[in-house]
């Protein structure tokens, strides 16, 4: 698996995970953290990493 296809797949997976925190969790309390604010946070990650592997796409590299 090429570095670009793994970016594009751990950033996908990541925003989709980050997606379904922050949509379905707005009810769960949990002491430390707002799940809907990490899953904020998941989304943004999975974008950068998808956007990662996009540039290593365009640019040719392995």
């Amino acid at each position: 698996m090429s570095k670009a296809s793994q970016y594009l797949l751990e950033g996908v997976a990541t925003f989709l995970i980050g997606l379904v925190l922050w949509r379905f969790t707005g009810d769960v309390d949990v002491p430390v953290v707002t799940l809907t604010k990490v899953g904020v946070v998941m989304m943004i990650v999975g974008g950068v990493l998808s956007a990662n592997g996009l540039h290593h796409v365009a640019r040719g590299r392995t």
